[in-house]
């Protein structure tokens, strides 16, 4: 075993607890063993990060991997994704995902291996830096890792295994393109989907999973506000769409706080409100824009109805004519809800205490962030179920500091977003590959 090899093992089994320790974990061991070439990828992948459709490198990399392993790889389904398939005898079949893009961000880790790339993005046309600031590059490194695993133990599981390198993770389309354009048709269609996110919230090396709804849908709604404008010295002559786009904002708050369950989290946040172009002019119209997360499609589909009439009231109650009424919209491509299937989530959560300890397992409460991943789970829910875990990334020293001294973080999305990325590639690759041979168990038939 190389000095960094056994430099990632030992950090890892000083985490767990006495009992743990003394088991022998042959899959840790290997993993630890391969963690030289799995940084070498990883630091390739960081500092060569792609936006969203435009992963061409990212998976001509995993796509050569999977090939090497013995997987049959189909490249460009959904423009950029690819689905690597492993037939291994009859069973149930299992589906993988690791998602590939970064972020229009300039990186300011310091790394040595930091991005210095720069493209367009495909949905603003706006050039800028580019960055791994989700973690995305420790996801397909894993997802490498998990692939190579299985396929060397296929003697010790039987079934199918489906694993996707997914794009447009960052802007929620991805996972909708890949079905689109048939990967339930093409490919065999999974009974369980399984994917994992690094955290920045806990720390490396340490799973957490929420039984139920782990993720929230996101909505973006536009509200377009008219007026009449008109000079400011003469507001009388005016319908002002400042005075009235303010009291709308100011009435959406009730939304949450009146008009929800207080047990069903949801979130109205009003990001942008723009109008006006100078001091003295009553412009004639305002804008907003809306996030709103929930958790069920009732509930998010109250909240759109519930903007929409507080819109329309308080402009009719400052006398805007009919015609003139805000202009309302979403796109109902949204992002929706991920839902970890209870039973599953609760099995997995207790195969991962049973293997790396009780104190490295949380059971995390619901975010109101968004992922695409419950795409798979969603387009046929009565025959999949789906969980997707979390592997911190938060260097442990750092972690530690910051809850003696309360020091903030960086954050996914942060430009100094840098994990703990040994921890979370061999701790993610580890459970990944664990819990796909669990699901995929010999039977005495097969």
């Amino acid at each position: 075993m190389t000095k960094l090899a056994f430099s990632f093992a030992a950090s890892l089994i000083a985490l767990l607890p006495a009992a743990t320790q003394a088991q022998d974990n042959p899959l840790r061991d290997r993993i630890a063993s391969d963690m030289p070439g799995l940084m070498e990828i990883y630091r390739d992948l960081h500092a060569n990060p792609e936006l969203a459709f435009q992963e061409t490198r990212s998976a001509a990399i995993m796509a050569k991997a999977a090939r090497a392993a013995g997987y049959e790889v189909t490249e460009k389904v959904g423009k950029t994704g690819i689905v690597a398939v492993m037939r291994n005898g009859p069973g149930p079949t299992v589906l993988i995902r690791s998602d590939m893009d970064a972020l229009p961000l300039e990186e300011k880790t310091g790394l040595p291996f930091a991005s210095t790339k720069r493209a367009v993005s495909v949905t603003s046309g706006v050039e800028s830096g580019v960055m791994h600031a989700c973690g995305h590059d420790t996801h397909m490194t894993a997802w490498i890792e998990t692939a190579r695993l299985l396929a060397a133990r296929r003697g010790e599981w039987s079934g199918t295994l489906v694993m996707i390198g997914q794009p447009a993770e960052e802007i929620g389309a991805g996972a909708r393109a890949m079905i689109a354009d048939g990967l339930y048709e093409r490919f065999p269609k999974p009974d369980y989907t399984i994917a994992f996110h690094d955290s920045a919230d806990l720390p490396a090396g340490v799973l957490g999973g929420t039984p139920g709804y782990t993720m929230a849908n996101v909505d973006s709604v536009d509200v377009v506000v008219h007026g009449q404008g008109g000079h400011g010295a003469a507001p009388q002559t005016t319908k002002d769409p400042i005075v009235l786009a303010s009291a709308i904002v100011n009435k959406l708050q009730t939304i949450v706080s009146r008009e929800q369950d207080p047990t069903d989290p949801a979130v109205v946040t009003v990001g942008s409100f723009r109008a006006g172009s100078t001091y003295n002019i009553i412009p004639d119209e305002a804008r907003l824009q809306i996030t709103v997360r929930s958790y069920s499609d009732e509930t998010r589909q109250r909240i759109l109805d519930a903007i929409g009439r507080i819109a329309k009231g308080e402009a009719i109650a400052s006398g805007i004519a009919e015609d003139q009424l805000p202009e309302v919209t979403w796109d109902e491509a949204y992002t929706r809800s991920t839902y970890n299937s209870p039973e599953l989530a609760e099995s997995v959560l207790a195969s991962f205490r049973t293997r790396f300890g009780e104190d490295r397992v949380k059971v995390l409460e619901p975010a109101m962030v968004g992922e695409d991943f419950g795409e798979f789970y969603l387009t046929d829910p009565k025959t999949t179920q789906s969980m997707l875990f979390r592997v911190g990334g938060v260097p442990a020293d750092k972690f530690a500091a910051a809850q003696r001294n309360g020091t903030t973080l960086p954050s996914l999305h942060s430009p100094f977003w840098a994990p703990d990325a040994k921890a979370v590639i061999g701790t993610a690759a580890e459970a990944m590959t664990a819990t796909a041979m669990r699901l995929l168990v010999k039977t005495p038939q097969s």
